[in-house]
């Protein structure tokens, strides 16, 4: 049987990702699907914890006028409640998963440490964060990289609504040119869309791969862990 390329995994998941045809906030159907191939992963032994973003409910933009801070508290509460949906469905396909959050809320969910986190990826559940960093300013593609340090993630899967990473939109600029591979410091240089500047930083200076990937079909999960070239790898 073939073996992983990854032992241990942190996948970036957009709020936009739980909810892919627009229509409603959360998806149960493609959740389902997408959790059905993280218990795939789980099956053949890689760990998984995965990051939730919000833009399904609320981003921080959204509150023009707001102050920034109160925004970003919203989206950061937004992500905890798609941390919980999370959590239902892996448990419900059977899947041992604990919801963890960067804001104490011990009625909802546990209190994020990355000594916790370790313990349970270790114990075999799927680990969901939610609230992000846990500070304002700072976007969910910062702290899927901060949190994948901590955790000593082999790599950030970075589930996407394109196939890879591009040049410039692909919607827009037939011209653009697909990446099978880039480094931080082109993403960085060239100003490539494809993450914050942040998280490329820190995975940049913590030698941290990432794997960008479009997640229309879910199996694309699994076959970036197996090691199939499908997508955009990102390496110093």
């Amino acid at each position: 049987m073939k073996k992983p390329k990854y032992q241990r995994v942190l996948l970036k998941l957009s709020g936009e990702a739980l909810a892919p045809s627009g229509d409603g906030i959360l998806d149960f159907d493609f959740i389902t699907r997408v959790a059905e191939q993280i218990k795939r992963c789980v099956d053949v032994g890689v760990q998984v914890a995965v990051l939730v973003g919000a833009g399904n409910i609320w981003r921080g933009r959204q509150g023009t006028g707001m102050d920034h801070c109160r925004a970003d508290h919203m989206g950061m509460l937004a992500t905890a409640i798609n941390a919980l949906a999370l959590q239902d469905v892996f448990l419900r396909v059977g899947m041992d998963a604990v919801a963890m959050t960067a804001v104490e809320m011990k009625s909802f969910a546990d209190y994020y440490t990355s000594r916790g986190a370790v313990k349970a990826l270790e114990s075999g559940k799927v680990v969901v964060l939610g609230c992000g960093s846990g500070v304002p300013f700072f976007s969910t593609d910062t702290a899927a990289a901060l949190r994948a340090a901590e955790i000593k993630a082999d790599c950030i899967l970075m589930a996407k609504n394109i196939d890879a990473i591009y040049s410039a939109d692909p919607k827009k600029d037939p011209q653009a040119m697909r990446y099978s591979e880039v480094t931080y410091r082109e993403i960085l240089d060239r100003n490539l869309r494809a993450l914050d500047m942040s998280s490329a930083t820190i995975c940049m200076e913590n030698n941290i791969n990432g794997y960008a990937f479009g997640l229309a079909d879910p199996e694309n999960i699994y076959r970036v862990v197996m090691g199939e070239p499908i997508g955009t790898e990102i390496h110093n």
